[in-house]
């Protein structure tokens, strides 16, 4: 520690005696030093290098700073106090290569750079090798696009349930990050359902051209966790359990008629309705209540068709949840038109693929 500190007094007396120029040669000296034989030092030879870099790079200009940081970017054991001073310089020239490169930089630097330094700053971080959550946290939460978007395309970044919940907050109306975010391939299931579910619709129409396979294993994925909440829902419901337990008796007993079905429906009767179409199409009774509450028109003429239901039947399925969903006068018309236009037998095959659709689904789903 002697020896040491008489190197450090006979450095700060040539420094004292010397102009900014002078200094600079020294830095290059020393910093030639170091890297001949950095591979070599222990750790209290580092740690002189770090006292003696420290005060020659103060008062240096711009331009010498920036070179000798492209010197100590990738070095794996760089002197630890230096680098942490040109991490949070605020000229990214200088910082950006640290931030990007430097494995002597910590999680709490990294933090600190991230939360209090420019656009920049938070990109160089966001290209690093390895990212944890506490540092993609800041990221996604304080970065621009271009970041958010660099980020997410690294697979050596880690995300936390906050940092997942952000960034499907963030690409519900920006197509580009979503699929970024869609492609990782840890992302949790619940987060990349739940960005299909609060996406626009175009970026919904983006995410389809990118990537239909992945989208129509989204889509059955959603359709399933609506399902879920939708039969919680029904399992807490006495009404439901009323209307289920009338309608499956009245189908035992070969008493479900087109004449009851629309009878509930005119009455306004929806977990009878439903029950009683799911019944008579041999579909799972979430399929209809998602059909009717979704308002998918389409798929509710496929339902009535392929088991031969009349258009007044069909309309007042249509017209049950009216007070919710966007039935209108102008829309029975259309939809009346398409019921015309779709042939019992055209139905019937649809029906089949929707059986087979909602098994296909249930078992991705279950692998996943």
């Amino acid at each position: 520690m002697t020896g040491r500190q008489s190197l450090i007094d006979k450095l700060d007396e040539t420094i004292a005696s010397k102009g900014i120029a002078a200094r600079a040669e020294v830095l290059r000296a020393v910093t030639e030093l170091f890297l001949s034989g950095c591979t070599k030092y222990s750790d209290e030879n580092v740690a002189l290098f770090d006292d003696v870099m420290g005060r020659l790079i103060e008062e240096l200009d711009h331009s010498v700073r920036a070179e000798f940081v492209t010197q100590l970017a990738e070095i794996p054991n760089a002197p630890p106090n230096v680098i942490r001073a040109l991490a949070l310089d605020d000229s990214i020239e200088i910082a950006g290569p640290i931030l990007s490169q430097s494995e002597r930089l910590d999680e709490d630097i990294l933090v600190e750079s991230a939360k209090t330094k420019s656009q920049d700053h938070l990109l160089a971080i966001s290209r690093r090798r390895t990212l944890n959550q506490s540092v993609t946290d800041v990221l996604v939460e304080r970065g621009d696009q271009k970041v958010a978007l660099s980020v997410t395309a690294n697979l050596g970044a880690e995300f936390s349930e906050f940092g997942y919940s952000k960034l499907v907050e963030r690409a519900q109306n920006d197509g580009e990050l979503a699929i970024g975010v869609l492609a990782r391939p840890e992302i949790p299931r619940q987060h990349a359902l739940n960005l299909f579910r609060r996406a626009s619709e175009g970026v919904r129409r983006k995410l389809e051209s990118e990537n239909p396979q992945k989208t129509e294993l989204i889509r059955g994925l959603i359709a399933q966790a609506s399902d879920r909440i939708q039969a919680k829902s029904r399992e807490a419901s006495e009404s439901f359990s009323a209307a289920q337990s009338l309608v499956r008796k009245l189908h035992n007993t070969n008493q479900l008629t087109e004449a009851k079905l629309v009878a509930f429906a005119r009455a306004g009767q929806f977990y009878e309705t439903v029950v009683a179409i799911a019944l008579m199409c041999k579909v799972p009774i979430g399929v209809v209540e998602r059909a009717i509450i979704n308002d998918e028109s389409d798929q509710i003429l496929v339902l009535a068709r392929a088991i031969d239901l009349s258009w007044d039947t069909t309309k007042a399925i249509l017209l049950i949840e009216s007070e919710t969903n966007s039935v209108t006068a102008n829309n029975i018309g259309q939809n009346f038109k398409n019921y015309n236009k779709l042939s019992p037998e055209l139905a019937k095959k649809a029906l089949q693929f929707y059986r087979l659709r909602e098994k296909s689904d249930n078992h991705s789903a279950s692998k996943q």
